[in-house]
């Protein structure tokens, strides 16, 4: 797989934690803040770290920025300069951009400047956490969009021993059953001969309001 290039401009918190992740997984990282202590503590972390501001044209010409496949703006304090720098960013033609909000009417401002993602962390995470605490059962779950997730969810005791196939409470909330993980393997649903045990995780495609339906279903049966 072609390896892509990204900048991250704001090292804060969310902006250095991100930056580190992209560089764990051997990504050629450019950080970007406008405190010197906040870069040299990266500098030996990600590929490349400048001092700049991201206000500043001329200074992300200069560093390469318009060079990188991807760009995350994480300015998360100051409005004027997240907007001033996703400007910058896309003035400079870069493919992707992906920037912080700090709120709704934020995130409409920035969707206007043309961002191609726009990241409201605290809700996202807030959101996702909410899901999990409503039901225990649920282990994580990724949206993917148009209304659909896919669900990670530990089978109960009333589902030991039922076939994937034809299983009742499956078809009632219209769910596709796409694998188990079991211990440390991994089996597929699609011949759908698998039988459930207590347990496993199971993983669930349907759309969102079927897999809410069908969670709270399965927390009234324990």
């Amino acid at each position: 797989m072609k390896t892509r290039s990204f900048a991250v401009i704001g090292l804060g918190t969310f902006g250095s934690t991100v930056a580190t992740e992209l560089a764990r997984f051997g990504n050629p990282v450019l950080g970007i803040d406008t405190d010197e202590r906040t870069v040299s503590r990266l500098a030996d972390t990600l590929f490349e770290t400048i001092i700049a501001d991201g206000r500043d044209d001329a200074a992300l010409k200069e560093a390469g920025v318009g060079n990188c496949d991807v760009v995350v703006i994480t300015i998360g304090e100051d409005l004027e300069a997240n907007i001033l720098c996703t400007m910058n960013v896309k003035m400079l033609g870069v493919e992707t951009v992906w920037v912080k909000a700090m709120n709704r009417t934020h995130h409409r401002i920035l969707s206007k400047l043309g961002a191609d993602r726009v990241i409201l962390p605290e809700q996202e995470i807030g959101q996702h956490i909410g899901q999990m605490l409503h039901n225990p059962m649920v282990r994580d779950y990724v949206s993917l969009g148009n209304g659909y997730s896919v669900v990670d969810l530990v089978v109960p005791e009333f589902l030991d021993g039922t076939p994937v196939q034809g299983a009742e409470i499956l078809e009632k909330y219209d769910l596709r059953a796409l694998g188990v993980m079991r211990e440390s393997q991994f089996f597929s649903c699609e011949t759908g001969d698998l039988i459930l045990k207590e347990g496993d995780k199971l993983l669930l495609l349907g759309k969102r309001l079927d897999l809410r339906n069908f969670g709270d279903d399965l927390r009234a049966r324990q």
